[in-house]
């Protein structure tokens, strides 16, 4: 086994541990170069035994690029659904041996015009400015006009800067077929009234799916957050003008909790008497109720993962094709809130 030496680890340490040459090292570890397959697998071993790790910004110098990327989002230890794209995108990025930075604003303009600055300052090669909460039209600071980028869950609003979103409408057809696919006739969409990409596209879905159906839509908008109160006072209202419904698509999973509660304090079973699908596959809820809650997961992961793909393909000479603004489509996620109504 090499030894390790008391200072950092150098690409000269693992030339002379693995008995090699320095370029052959950089070629081995880099992936260029002619080097024998057997040659670079002892290189790789060496480096890995005596914990070296390429000095990026010695790499910046010689090529340009640091292998850093910056990852700028207003809202992540709050935000359930964040962990997923900053796994998709790290993931991505560690596949290319990339250095992910990731920072948050807490939706604090001045942190993140800070944020930004150091991140340029360490000369990151690209970032992914994300909007957790937002999904509308955002316009990119300008600090980050020179750099390349992608927006993740929100567009553009100069329509210059590729981004990508959730397929909202898909995500509403989605779940609204699987309610009539079930038997369902009789179907309400219980949301918020705040417009917005989300609220709007989702219920454009489903009015979409019950009119090639030949079925009638009953939307019932409450407002407040999308939350377990707000699907309490939208199952409250939906009561009120009709007895027939026998399934609801609502607008997320936290909300669907609050038909489960309301619809149980009237009576009712979930799903003998009446069928519930959400939206995030959001799992401390969506797995916690009984019956499992059966909801269309959004794309998270995948959106991180295109991001960081997309900034890579960008910073080696590539284009996007398509559209400016990517939609990543839902997947439905069958749990045991839907079954057929009652004859």
């Amino acid at each position: 086994m090499a030894s390790r030496p008391s200072r950092p680890v150098g690409i000269e340490d693992v030339a002379r541990a693995a008995s090699v040459s320095i370029t052959t090292v950089s070629h081995a570890l880099s992936g260029k170069g002619q080097v024998a397959a057997a040659t670079r697998a002892r290189v790789a071993d060496v480096a890995r035994e005596l914990g070296y790790a390429p000095n990026r910004h010695a790499s910046a110098l010689r090529g340009r690029r640091t292998h850093i990327l910056g990852f700028v989002s207003d809202n992540i230890a709050t935000t359930p659904f964040a962990t997923r794209v900053i796994v998709g995108a790290q993931e991505a990025a560690a596949e290319r041996d990339q250095l992910l930075v990731v920072v948050n604003s807490n939706e604090d303009e001045d942190i993140e015009a800070r944020q930004i600055s150091s991140l340029l300052a360490a000369r990151v090669d690209a970032v992914v400015y994300a909007r957790m909460f937002h999904h509308d039209a955002t316009t990119l600071p300008e600090a980050m006009r020179g750099v390349p980028s992608v927006m993740v869950d929100t567009a553009d609003t100069d329509g210059r800067v590729p981004s990508v979103v959730p397929d909202e409408t898909q995500i509403g057809r989605l779940a609204t077929e699987a309610l009539v696919a079930a038997g369902h006739r009789h179907i309400a969409h219980l949301t918020i009234d705040q417009p917005g990409r989300g609220t709007d596209l989702r219920e454009e879905g489903y009015r979409s799916v019950l009119a090639d159906a030949g079925l009638s839509p009953l939307v019932i908008p409450v407002p407040g957050d999308a939350d377990a109160a707000a699907g309490r006072e939208a199952w409250r209202r939906l009561r009120s003008v009709s007895d027939e419904v026998t399934g609801v698509f609502c607008f997320n999973d936290p909300l669907a909790m609050g038909v489960y509660q309301a619809a149980n304090i009237d009576g009712l079973s979930i799903p003998e008497d009446l069928s519930v699908i959400g939206v995030d596959d959001f799992r401390p809820v969506a797995e916690a109720l009984l019956p499992g809650l059966t909801t269309v997961a959004l794309p998270h992961y995948e959106m991180g993962r295109w991001a960081v793909n997309s900034l890579l393909h960008l910073l080696d000479g590539g284009t996007l094709e398509g559209p400016v603004d990517h939609v990543i489509p839902g997947a439905l996620v069958t749990r045991g809130s839907v079954r057929p109504p009652r004859a």
